[in-house]
């Protein structure tokens, strides 16, 4: 990873961060967040809520668990949270490219935060927008350092 690359994680990596249930995918979200640390990694206060909302939707388990969750991650990442511009740019990203809008809305912010890479299960593995690479993590031979 270039060492002045700065990124940020979809809720989805998260939420297999969190959920020991997830198999391969827990083992690899933990294994990036934990390496993020050392990194130019920020977390989005939006992937936060996202990551809160689907816990207690389909986890209730982690009722107890989750702002002990949510507060290691605001104690190991800086938060960014969304701007008004961020919402004209998600508006103008789903109309010219059919991105879902809360996909564009993370992406506007990432964005505006300097991020340069967004890793994402969910976008177009490879595409880039506005600067901003899209990766998805759980591909076959992704690999963070050499990006």
């Amino acid at each position: 990873m270039s060492a002045n690359r700065r990124y940020t994680f979809d809720t989805n990596i998260l939420f297999y961060a969190s959920d020991n249930a997830a198999g391969e995918k827990h083992g690899k979200a933990i294994a990036l967040t934990d390496s993020a640390i050392a990194h130019d990694c920020v977390l989005l206060l939006q992937s936060l809520g996202e990551l809160s909302n689907s816990a207690l939707k389909r986890r209730a388990k982690w009722a107890d668990q989750l702002r002990e969750i949510i507060q290691a991650y605001r104690r190991s990442f800086p938060i960014v949270a969304s701007s008004e511009a961020d919402l004209e740019q998600a508006l103008l990203l789903h109309q010219q490219h059919n991105v879902p809008f809360w996909d564009a809305m993370l992406w506007a912010t990432a964005r505006r935060a300097g991020c340069t890479l967004l890793l994402s299960e969910d976008l177009q593995d490879g595409q880039t927008l506005g600067g901003v690479a899209i990766r998805n993590p759980f591909a076959p031979g992704f690999d963070l350092d050499a990006l």
